[in-house]
């Protein structure tokens, strides 16, 4: 059996909203937990094995369905969305 691997990561522009969301005061804690997800997984050591838990893919999935959070903690939470491995069809 073979075991599937991420090989997504997180680019310049979403790394940066990231960053830009977690030096936020105002930001939401599922916001913050996205983000921080997402930084995880910039193109460094090990970034590219690296996948969003099921904890963080919610609080994404939370930011992107909440209509005041920020487009900068739109563009974090798309992008550990994205790093999630996909289910089974």
């Amino acid at each position: 059996m073979t075991t599937k691997r991420n090989t997504e990561v997180t680019g310049k522009r979403a790394a940066s909203a990231a960053s830009k969301v977690l030096r936020s005061r105002t930001a939401s804690k599922a916001a913050k937990s996205a983000a921080g997800s997402a930084l995880t997984q910039v193109r460094s050591k090990g970034g590219a094995n690296e996948v969003t838990s099921k904890r963080a893919a919610s609080a994404a999935s939370k930011t992107l369905r909440n209509p005041n959070a920020s487009k900068a903690a739109k563009s974090a939470a798309g992008s550990a969305l994205t790093q999630r491995l996909s289910r089974k069809r």
